[in-house]
C-alpha cells in the first residue's frame, strides 16, 4: 500500500484492535439485529431484498470529478452520500478493465453510494495497463480519496475496499494480497496471469460469468477462488449465461451481492448475512460457492 495509508495503519493498529475488541468483540461478529450503538459502523435502515436490488438506496448522493492530472492514476468520479448526519462512511475504489474507461463501470457509482459508501470510479493511466499497475492505481486512488479529495472528511480511512472488472478485477486481487488491511475485495470477471492467491487474507467476492470467453471461469475466476484460503472469507458467484462484459452495464445480481459484501465486511453489518448465506441462487446465478456461515 502507498506509504501514507500504511503509516497511519501501523500507528493506529493497536488502538483500533483494542477499540474493535471493546465494541464488537475481537473476532466475533456483531449479532444480527444489533443496534448502531453496538456497531458504530452500521449505516442505513434494516435491509430487505428489495432495498438491495433497488437502483437507489436510502441515501441521496452527489458526485465530484477528479482531474486526470492527479498523480498515480487517471482521474475519475467520486460518488458520496450527501448527508452529514451519519458520520463517515467506508469507501471503495473501482477500476475498469483492459482498453476500457471509467464509463464502463460508472453505473456502480451512485448505486453503491446510495447504500452508504463513498465510491470512486477511476480511469487508469493507460487503457492498456496490466493488473499489477491497476493494483497500484487502486491504492493510489484510495490514498487520494482519504488524503486529498474534497470529500476526505466523509471517508473512514480504516474501512477501505477495492473492486475491478477484468484486468481491474485482477488488480483488485493483487491489491488485496499486497495490502491485507483492506476490508474487502470484489473482482468482477477477473483476468490475471497469476492463478494462485494463497496469501490473500482480505474477504473476497469473485463474480465469474458462465459464457466468458475472455477470462473463462475455468482458467481465471474458479482457480482464483479455489486458491484463496477459506480463512479469508470468500465467495464465488457465477452469473448465468453472462459474458465477460456483464459488469459493464447495470446488473442487479452484481449490485445486490456487492452491496451485501461491502456492508458485511467494510461496515461489519451482520444484517446483510441473510443475503449471502445460504449461498445465492436463482435464475441469474449459475452457481455459488462460499465459506458460509460467515464469521
Amino acid at each position: 500500500m502507498h506509504a501514507t495509508i500504511r503509516h497511519r495503519r501501523t500507528v493506529v493498529a493497536a488502538f483500533l484492535t483494542a477499540v474493535l475488541a471493546a465494541v464488537v468483540g475481537f473476532g466475533v461478529a456483531t449479532a444480527p439485529g444489533a443496534s448502531a450503538q453496538d456497531n458504530p459502523f452500521e449505516r442505513g435502515p434494516a435491509p430487505t431484498e428489495s432495498s438491495i436490488e433497488a437502483l437507489r438506496g436510502h441515501y441521496s448522493t452527489s458526485s465530484t470529478s477528479v482531474s486526470s492530472l492527479v498523480s498515480g492514476f487517471g482521474g475519475g468520479t467520486i460518488y458520496y452520500p450527501t448527508t452529514t448526519a451519519d458520520g463517515t462512511f467506508g469507501a471503495v475504489v473501482i477500476s475498469p478493465g483492459f482498453t476500457a474507461y471509467e464509463s464502463s463501470i460508472s453505473w456502480l457509482g451512485a448505486r453503491l453510494a446510495s447504500q452508504g459508501f463513498v465510491v470512486f470510479t477511476i480511469d487508469t493511466n493507460s487503457t492498456l495497463d496490466q493488473p499489477g499497475s491497476r493494483a497500484d492505481q487502486l491504492m493510489a486512488a484510495l490514498d487520494y480519496l482519504v488524503e486529498d479529495s474534497t470529500v476526505r472528511t466523509r471517508v473512514d480511512e480504516d474501512r477501505l475496499a477495492v473492486m475491478g472488472h477484468s484486468m481491474g478485477g485482477g488488480g483488485s486481487i493483487e491489491a488485496s494480497r499486497e495490502n491485507p488491511e483492506l476490508q474487502a475485495s470484489i473482482p468482477m470477471t477477473p483476468w490475471h496471469t497469476t492463478k494462485s492467491w494463497t496469501s490473500v487474507s482480505t474477504p473476497t467476492l469473485i463474480f465469474g460469468a458462465e459464457s466468458d470467453t475472455v477470462a473463462p471461469v475455468g482458467s481465471h475466476s474458479e482457480p482464483f477462488y479455489n486458491s484463496i484460503p477459506s480463512s479469508a472469507e470468500k465467495m464465488y458467484i457465477e452469473l448465468n449465461g453472462a459474458s465477460h462484459f456483464a459488469p459493464n452495464s447495470a446488473n442487479t445480481t452484481i449490485a445486490k451481492y456487492s452491496i451485501s459484501w461491502l456492508k458485511r465486511f467494510v461496515d461489519n453489518d451482520t444484517r446483510y448475512n441473510q443475503f449471502l448465506c445460504p449461498l445465492p441462487d436463482g435464475s441469474a446465478v449459475e452457481e455459488a460457492r462460499g465459506t458460509c456461515p460467515l464469521g
